[in-house]
C-alpha cells in the first residue's frame, strides 16, 4: 500500500493501529521535518519520516510498529531539533517519558448502562488518588477505588464525578494540571484500568462523570509548549494564545480557542471520554476562564463560548442523556440554555448561590447571627426556571481546600467531631439533599471527614465505622431524595415554597412537590438554633396525618444526639403560613424533620 493511499484510509491523529502496522499523524505546521522514533526503529531519527499533508499535518505508516511500542515525534524546525510526546497519545510512560501505541480494544461485555434522569441523581465527587489509597508511598488507583463501589451503592448515590485523571506532572495532584489530556494517569493505573473502573461502576449501578480541564493546560511537563518550535512573544506556540489572552490564574497556557486545529483537539478529547471510555457525562473545570480572559474583566472570548457550544451541541446529538456540568460560579444562566438558543448547552452548573450562603449560615458561631433569609434565597434560586439546571452542595474539592476546610472543621476547628460540628454539618447536607437541584456530596462527607482536602491525605475508612450512624443518616436522606420507597416523590420535583421563615427563633420550613396526581407533598422543617421546641406550629399543604420520615436528632445516627421525642402529626384545617392546614410539632436542637403523607 502506498503512503498516499494509506494516509487517505486512516482517519484521526496520533498512533493508529492498522492491518499493516501503525499509522502516525501529527499536526506540526512550522516543522521542516518530522519523523517518528521508537523501539521499532531503535530510536533512530529519520528512519521513519512522516510526509507532509495539507494544513500542516504529517503522516506515515510503520510496518514494524505495534501496540505497546514506545515512541515520540522528532521535529526539526530550522536549527532547532527536539522530540515531543504525541499530543493525541492515549497512553504515556510518564508525563515526561514516552508515548505508547495504545490498543483501544476492550471487552465491555453487556454494559448498556444509561444515566438516570437528572432529577433522580445524587453525585459523589471522588479523587482517585485519595479515595481508597492503600500504600503511603503512592497514590490510590482505579482498582482500589473499585473495591469501595459497594459502599457508594449502599450509601445510595448513583453518579460518581471523578476529579481529573488525564496524565499530569508527577504522581500526586488534584488533577487540574493536565500535561497530556488524551492519556490516563499511569499512577492511577492507565487507560485499561480506567475502563475496568467504569465497567465496574456501571455494573454497580453508578454513572461516571469525567472532570475535564480546558481552561488551561499544564503548566508543567507540557510537551505541547512550542510544540513545533514556533512561537510569538515567547508564548506557547501553536496550541496556545501567544498574547495577553494566554494568561490564566494557573499559568500562561490557555489554549487558542480560535484556531481550528486546537478547537478540534479539545473537541476530540471531549468525545474520547464519552465514546472510548463510555463515561456518562463531563464536568468542565472553571468555564469562566474559557469564555473570558479574566473573570473580573470585560474581555470575552467569543471563540471559547463557541467551542463549548460546538462540543455540547454535538454531545447532545450523539450521546443523548449525557450530563454536562459547568463549574462557572458566576451565576450566568446562559450557560445552561440550549446551544441553539444562544446558550452554552450545559445540562447544569455548580451553584454558588447555594453553597456559599449555606456554609456561611451553619458556620456562624452564634445562633443569632444565622440569617435564614439567606437560606430561603439559596433554596429557591434556579436558572431559566429549571431547578435541575443547578448542582447544589455544601462541600466540594474547592470549598474544602485553598484556605477553607470541611464543614465540621469550619464549624468546630478544635473538635470537628463535636456535637455542634455533627449537627450543623448535617443541616448543610440535609439542605443539599432536600433542595431543588442536583445534589452533590464530597468524598468522605458521609462519615464526617474533617480537616481539608489534600491530594496526599487519603480518606480514613475507619471513620466509616466510627461514624456509621452518620453514614446511615446520609443513606436515609439520599433514599428520601430519590424517592426509593415511594413516600417522598415531591423531592424529585421542580417545586418549592419556603413558607415559614422565623428568623427570630431560627426555624425554617419549606414545602416540596411535583406536579402530578396523586399529591406528592413533602414538608421539611429545620431548626437552626441550639434549643428544643415542644409546641411549635407551622402550616401544611392539607389536613390529615403526616408521617415523620426522618428526624436527624435520632440517637441511632449518633449517640451524642438527644433523641428529642418527635412523632407523626395530624394537621388540622386551620390556616397558617399561607396554607389551609397547620400542626403543632416538637423537635430537638439543630434538628431536621421530614414529613410526607402515605401515597393513596
Amino acid at each position: 500500500m502506498t503512503e498516499t493511499i494509506a494516509a487517505k484510509s486512516v482517519h484521526g491523529l496520533g498512533a493508529i493501529a492498522t492491518d499493516h502496522g501503525v499509522a502516525f499523524r501529527v499536526w506540526a505546521p512550522n516543522a521542516d521535518q518530522v519523523s517518528v522514533i521508537g523501539g521499532f526503529n531503535d530510536w533512530r531519527v529519520g528512519a521513519n519520516a512522516l510526509h507532509p499533508e495539507e494544513n500542516g499535518y504529517w503522516f506515515c505508516e510503520v510496518e514494524a510498529a505495534k501496540t505497546g511500542d514506545e515512541y515520540k515525534f522528532h521535529i526539526k524546525n530550522g536549527e532547532q531539533e527536539f522530540s515531543r510526546i504525541d499530543p493525541y497519545a492515549r497512553e504515556v510512560t510518564t508525563s515526561v517519558g514516552n508515548a505508547i501505541v495504545h490498543d483501544p480494544q476492550f471487552d465491555w461485555g453487556d454494559d448498556d448502562f444509561e444515566m438516570p434522569t437528572f432529577n433522580e441523581i445524587v453525585i459523589y465527587e471522588m479523587h482517585i488518588g485519595t479515595f481508597n489509597r492503600k500504600d503511603e508511598s503512592q497514590p490510590g488507583n482505579f482498582q482500589q477505588a473499585t473495591e469501595r463501589l459497594q459502599h457508594l451503592k449502599h450509601l445510595g448515590v448513583n453518579v460518581i464525578e471523578v476529579m481529573p485523571i488525564a496524565e499530569f506532572a508527577g504522581d500526586w495532584s488534584w488533577g487540574y494540571n493536565p500535561a497530556h489530556i488524551f492519556a490516563i494517569e499511569q499512577a492511577y493505573g492507565g487507560p485499561r484500568a480506567f475502563k475496568e473502573f467504569v465497567k465496574a461502576a456501571h455494573a454497580t449501578g453508578l454513572a461516571v462523570v469525567m472532570d475535564v480541564v480546558y481552561n488551561h493546560l499544564g503548566p508543567s511537563d507540557l510537551d505541547l509548549w512550542q510544540f513545533d518550535g514556533w512561537n510569538e512573544n515567547g508564548g506557547g506556540g501553536i496550541y496556545f494564545y501567544n498574547d495577553w489572552r494566554a494568561k490564566t490564574p494557573w499559568g500562561d497556557t490557555r489554549p487558542d480557542y480560535g484556531r481550528g486545529e486546537v478547537r478540534q483537539y479539545l473537541y476530540d478529547n471531549a468525545m474520547m471520554w464519552l465514546d472510548e471510555y463510555r463515561v456518562d457525562g463531563l464536568r468542565y473545570d472553571m468555564t469562566a476562564y474559557i469564555r473570558k480572559v479574566d473573570v473580573m474583566g470585560d474581555a470575552d472570548l467569543a471563540e471559547g463560548w463557541g467551542l463549548m457550544q460546538w462540543i455540547n451541541r454535538d454531545v447532545a446529538e450523539k450521546f443523548p442523556r449525557k450530563l454536562l456540568i459547568a463549574e462557572d460560579l458566576q451565576g450566568n444562566e446562559y450557560l445552561t440554555r440550549d446551544a441553539n438558543d444562544s446558550g452554552a448547552g450545559f445540562s447544569s452548573q455548580w451553584d454558588r448561590h447555594f453553597v456559599h450562603p449555606v456554609r456561611n449560615v451553619v458556620q456562624q458561631v452564634e445562633d443569632a447571627d444565622r440569617n435564614l433569609w439567606e437560606i430561603s434565597n439559596a433554596l429557591t434560586h434556579r436558572y431559566n426556571q429549571d431547578a435541575f439546571q443547578r448542582v447544589v452542595y455544601s462541600e466540594s474539592h474547592d470549598e474544602v481546600a485553598n484556605g477553607k476546610a470541611r464543614t465540621p472543621e469550619e464549624i468546630s476547628p478544635e473538635d470537628p467531631e463535636s456535637l455542634f460540628a455533627q449537627k450543623r454539618s448535617i443541616i448543610a447536607a440535609a439542605l443539599t439533599l432536600t433542595a431543588p437541584g442536583i445534589p452533590m456530596l464530597m468524598q468522605g462527607q458521609e462519615f464526617l471527614t474533617g480537616g481539608w482536602f489534600d491530594d496526599g491525605d487519603p480518606l480514613d475508612w475507619e471513620d466509616a465505622e466510627t461514624f456509621s450512624g452518620i453514614t446511615r443518616l446520609y443513606h436515609d436522606l439520599i433514599s428520601l431524595r430519590l424517592n426509593r420507597d415511594g413516600i417522598s416523590r415531591g423531592l424529585i420535583g421542580q417545586h418549592i415554597n419556603v413558607h415559614h421563615v422565623n428568623d427570630g427563633d431560627k426555624v425554617l420550613a419549606f414545602h416540596r412537590w411535583e406536579e402530578q396526581d396523586p399529591p406528592s407533598d413533602v414538608v421539611i422543617l429545620v431548626n437552626f438554633s441550639n434549643r428544643t421546641w415542644e409546641d411549635y406550629q407551622i402550616g401544611f399543604p392539607r389536613p390529615g396525618t403526616w408521617r415523620l420520615r426522618l428526624n436527624s436528632d435520632w440517637s441511632g445516627y449518633s449517640e451524642d444526639f438527644s433523641d428529642h421525642p418527635v412523632q407523626d402529626i395530624t394537621a388540622a384545617p386551620n390556616e397558617r403560613d399561607g396554607y389551609p392546614a397547620s400542626a403543632t410539632l416538637s423537635f430537638g436542637a439543630y434538628a431536621v424533620l421530614i414529613f410526607s403523607q402515605n401515597p393513596k
